[in-house]
């Protein structure tokens, strides 16, 4: 039997790199994952609709570094970098309340995503956001499909939806896809996310796949 693996893990150590690095332990292997795990959480709340492409925490001796990855910089940074300054504000608030120990130097990152449609994580918000419009399922699947084949460098995109479609009484899926998705192939670039869409009758589960070619070593280089 096969077993269905999650496309980033399968290809960590080999195009993937982790999204947390640590480079300093110190025995507090337990406080830094809660913590990681705290500010990941707040972030996702604090930053939905803002089409965040993903969170990279870096930890070194001296520093806690965190990295957003959008396509919307000017949403989450605001005028005069004050929405970064209330964001950074409230991580350091939570960690507090969490009793979780801050020995490093709190910094915060916000890097542009230049190609939003080739990334699935803002791709699963465009499609969530659609839902959430109450547009038709179908029409919000077939448009997005679209765009996002639309990117050169796109050479596949698979997008399923499970839940109460349509307001339907009965949950059941649908998936559409275009081109190819070689889900055993490891140094096939897929991207993969996962996301809600928050219903009245309840939430409708998104995955989306994004496959970008292949990558080789000199690429790597």
């Amino acid at each position: 039997m096969s077993h269905t693996v999650h496309p980033y893990s399968h290809r960590l150590g080999i195009i993937r790199d982790w999204k947390s690095r640590w480079f300093s332990m110190d025995k507090k292997y337990k406080e830094f994952l809660r913590a990681d795990i705290l500010v990941r959480e707040f972030l996702d709340k604090k930053l939905r609709g803002m089409y965040v492409a993903g969170v990279e925490l870096e930890r070194s001796q001296k520093t806690y570094r965190i990295v957003i990855k959008t396509s919307r910089p000017g949403m989450i940074i605001g005028k005069v970098g004050e929405g970064a300054t209330k964001l950074k504000t409230g991580i350091v608030k939570l960690l507090n309340k969490e009793k979780v120990p801050m020995t490093q130097e709190l910094k915060l990152d916000i890097e542009e995503v230049r190609s939003p449609e080739s990334n699935s994580a803002i791709v699963c918000q465009m499609v969530a956001e659609g839902l959430e419009k109450r547009m038709p399922f179908r029409r919000v699947m077939k448009q997005t499909i679209e765009k996002v084949m639309a990117n050169r460098d796109v050479k596949g995109v698979k997008i399923y939806l499970g839940g109460r479609l349509g307001g339907a009484d009965m949950a059941r899926s649908e998936e559409l896809k275009r081109g190819r998705i070689p889900l055993q192939t490891f140094r096939a670039d897929i991207d993969f996310a996962r996301d809600k869409a928050h219903m009245t009758y309840g939430d409708i589960g998104i995955k989306v796949w994004v496959y970008k070619g292949d990558v080789f070593d000199k690429d790597k280089k």
